[in-house]
């Protein structure tokens, strides 16, 4: 298993019993933004939640990010076999992994945590859907309520008497109840005194009954031997007058319920017109917030990986172009602001002499410099027309742009020529900074980073690098030889001439990645310098020097048309 694609289990996080997934960690790519494309990132899996750090080194100091998988959605990419896309809501994590195997395995782990989590299942969502339903309306209820009970005040004062009603009917209650405690208490007594009288009578028959009490007649009838009871009952209570008042009571609280029920009922039309109201403004607000995302998507692209240079990309050719366009425009106008506000620092590097660089070399890539340097020499020099057939495009004052056709392997190329022409300078000042990379980032503002790979010979170096990103186009990144060389004059009449040469080479300490579009160039910078006579017995000065520059570039994949 490579490095990158790499992942790691912890074994202290395992707990079978428990049923809790173990950690898992590895190498992803996540897409960052339309500048720096994809990148390498640390993802780790654990506990339902999905976490990114910058690299493995720097988990210590907190994640960058992370994602709640209860709600997650995982969309494996339909062309992309090593992508897989994981929303949340608004929030979209662009992955890839370095192979289709372990795509699947990031994503059936992650759908087994999501699955296991509890938060998704049919119960669940039920039970805080019930939750959330009863808090709402709860607390919608007491806040219309307590609106309205300020501006009802009748039905503040119906609350009132009922209130009062309550009192008075408990009050009558607690009466009640004590006449009727009173009522068992006698007929208990009575009952107990029943059950002595017929015993003595059974043992005593012509024992003399105490007044009150039941005799017997001579017709066999039984006489009262107790008074009759009071007519108030017992303890002096009005049954009779506590059942009409107790009767009232209800009635009042009837009634009065009657004027609440009455009240409530318009106060709710009131109640149903601020809600329809309120619904009908959050439709609205429903309705625009839709409507401006769906023109957000039609706007823009966005920035994401759907929508850069591919096969499968969802913009067309016109768009391409246009974006590329337009992102280019933007970096000139950022890298003139820039110049404008850069105080220069003057350079005192001494341009070595040029019997050092006139010399072919014995380096391995020789003979191919060679060969580049006569090519260049041979065509790039011609004017409009010749075997080189090259075309006028464009002129604006001593500047000249030509344009030829080449096929190369059954691509067709348009190999770009520029002319111009710099006074005070020589050639082999011009060619020197072009080729010393000492000073590269000075001058060079399309560049991110580079770095010297090999020093192949003193005047030859492997330098890799890789271009700013210009959005949709993936970056670029190109690994080349960079040679300077002084051509020798075949004659006393031809001008100083000196020659920087760059193209594309291939070494092991610089292998291409999936990060970057790795592209070929065949560049030749041709510097001729001219000096015209002073006037009279001057010396020869910077006035009299003047500088010849042809630029050609022959590039691949550098912005020409979607990949």
């Amino acid at each position: 298993m490579s490095e990158k694609s790499s992942s790691s289990v912890s074994d202290e996080d395992a707990d079978p019993e428990s049923g809790q997934h173990v950690e898992l960690g590895g190498v992803l790519s996540k897409w960052t933004n339309y500048i720096h494309g994809w990148q390498d990132r640390w993802v780790v899996l654990k506990n339902n939640t999905l976490s990114y750090y910058k690299s493995e080194d720097e988990r210590e100091y907190g994640c960058r990010g992370s994602l709640c998988l209860s709600k997650a959605v995982i969309t494996p990419h339909e062309f992309d076999e090593c992508r897989f896309d994981i929303s949340v809501n608004d929030s979209v994590w662009y992955l890839r992994a370095e192979d289709p195997e372990h795509r699947l395995q990031w994503i059936e782990s992650i759908e087994l945590h999501k699955a296991e989590s509890g938060y998704g299942s049919e119960t669940s969502l039920r039970r805080h859907g019930s939750m959330l339903s009863l808090t709402s309306a709860a607390s919608a209820l007491s806040a219309t309520s307590t609106s309205s009970f300020k501006k009802g005040h009748r039905l503040r004062e119906k609350l009132s008497e009922m209130e009062t009603f309550r009192d008075i009917l408990c009050r009558q209650v607690d009466t009640l109840q004590k006449y009727f405690d009173s009522c068992a208490d006698v007929v208990s007594k009575d009952e107990f005194q029943r059950d002595r009288v017929e015993e003595d009578e059974e043992d005593f028959p012509t024992t003399a009954r105490p007044e009150g009490e039941h005799n017997h007649n001579n017709n066999g009838s039984k006489e009262k031997l107790f008074p009759p009871a009071s007519p108030k009952g017992m303890n002096g209570i009005d049954f009779k007058g506590e059942a009409i008042t107790f009767k009232a009571t209800t009635a009042g609280i009837l009634s009065t319920l009657s004027h609440c029920i009455e009240l409530m009922v318009k106060r709710e039309d009131s109640w149903q017109k601020r809600v329809d109201k309120e619904l009908e403004k959050r439709r609205r607000v429903e309705d625009a917030y839709k409507s401006a995302m769906n023109e957000l998507k039609k706007k823009s692209h966005y920035g994401g990986p759907d929508y850069e240079e591919g096969p499968n990309s969802l913009i067309n050719e016109d768009e391409f172009f246009d974006a590329v366009e337009a992102a280019l425009d933007r970096q000139d106008k950022i890298e003139e602001q820039c110049q404008s506000e850069k105080v220069r620092i003057p350079r005192l590097t001494p341009v070595p002499p040029g019997d050092a660089y006139s010399t072919i070399g014995t380096h391995r890539f020789a003979t191919k410099v060679e060969e580049m340097v006569q090519n260049h020499m041979t065509y790039s020099l011609q004017d409009v027309g010749g075997d080189a057939n090259w075309q006028l495009v464009i002129e604006e004052g001593e500047m000249k742009v030509y344009r030829r056709e080449v096929e190369e392997n059954g691509i067709v190329l348009d190999p770009l020529k520029a002319t111009h022409s710099v006074k005070g300078v020589t050639g082999h000042e011009v060619c020197h900074f072009f080729w010393d990379t000492a000073v590269r980032m000075d001058w060079e503002t399309t560049i991110e980073n580079f770095n010297v790979v090999e020093t192949v010979s003193d005047n030859a170096v492997i330098v890799y690098q890789t271009h700013k990103r210009v959005w949709p186009a993936s970056q670029r990144d190109v690994l080349y030889l960079s040679a300077i060389r002084k051509i020798l004059a075949t004659n006393e009449n031809d001008p100083d001439t000196w020659l920087v040469c760059n193209f594309s080479v291939d070494h092991d300490n610089a292998l291409p990645t999936n990060r970057c579009v790795r592209a070929k160039i065949n560049v030749a910078m041709i510097c001729q310098t001219l000096v015209s006579p002073p006037e009279g017995d001057k010396e020869i000065s910077r006035d009299n020097i003047l500088c010849k520059i042809t630029y050609v570039a022959n590039g691949k994949n550098m912005y020409k048309e979607p990949l």
